[in-house]
């Protein structure tokens, strides 16, 4: 019988990712998926729906800022994501947390902390490095935090016609990206602009990119 599969690696560095892999092996007791991009990640998500879990790398292709763990988080909500990047920088850490991430894993971490990591992240814990536990006690900038939250009312179409939107695309340009009616966006775009409550597009693609870069 083929065994699930518990987790994916995301990372353009195949050093790592088979380091990692390696290293999760025994802790996971399931197959581990690898991909090295953002759209490699969400192909794989959509073909296996078995998935719990994905180690997410801030910096590899397609994911600019937090826009992957967004992306991931809205289309995949029951999918547990674990950042693990070489940015140790706690307002990156505490804004990630804000945005769902389940966990933050600095790559310099120990075995060990990669182990209890896993593990904690997939019994519904959220994980952060002993070191590293004060930005959880800080604050989030109400603003920041606002947004997180309608983000998440989002659907995974107004979310990919939203990260259009930031990035300059019209109407017409995103209908004939998507193969959909230009009426089509039009509706995502008056439900984007309501559930966000700004009065226009460009407003709405200022926050995105306000708030998704680190």
């Amino acid at each position: 019988m083929t065994q699930p599969i518990r987790a994916v690696i995301a990372d353009d560095h195949p050093l790592f990712r088979s380091a990692m892999k390696q290293a999760l092996l025994n802790s996971l007791g399931g197959d581990i998926l690898e991909a090295d991009s953002l759209d490699s990640t969400l192909t794989l998500l959509a073909r296996y729906h078995d998935v719990e879990l994905v180690l997410l790398d801030l910096n590899m292709p397609g994911n600019q800022g937090l826009t992957g763990l967004t992306s991931l988080r809205n289309g995949y909500p029951g999918v547990q994501v674990l950042i693990v990047s070489a940015e140790e920088n706690p307002d990156t850490i505490r804004r990630a947390l804000d945005f769902g991430a389940s966990g933050y894993l600095p790559k310099s971490a120990p075995l060990e902390c990669i182990e209890q990591a896993v593990a904690s992240v997939l019994d519904g814990e959220q994980w952060v490095p002993e070191n590293l536990k004060a930005v959880l006690t800080q604050n989030s900038a109400s603003a920041e935090r606002d947004f997180a939250d309608q983000l998440s009312q989002l659907t995974p179409h107004q979310f990919k016609v939203l990260k259009m939107v930031a990035d300059g695309l019209l109407n017409k340009q995103i209908a004939w990206e998507l193969q959909v009616q230009e009426t089509t966006i039009k509706q995502h775009v008056s439900a984007i602009l309501r559930k966000l409550n700004v009065i226009n597009r460009t407003q709405a693609g200022v926050l995105f990119k306000q708030f998704m870069q680190q």
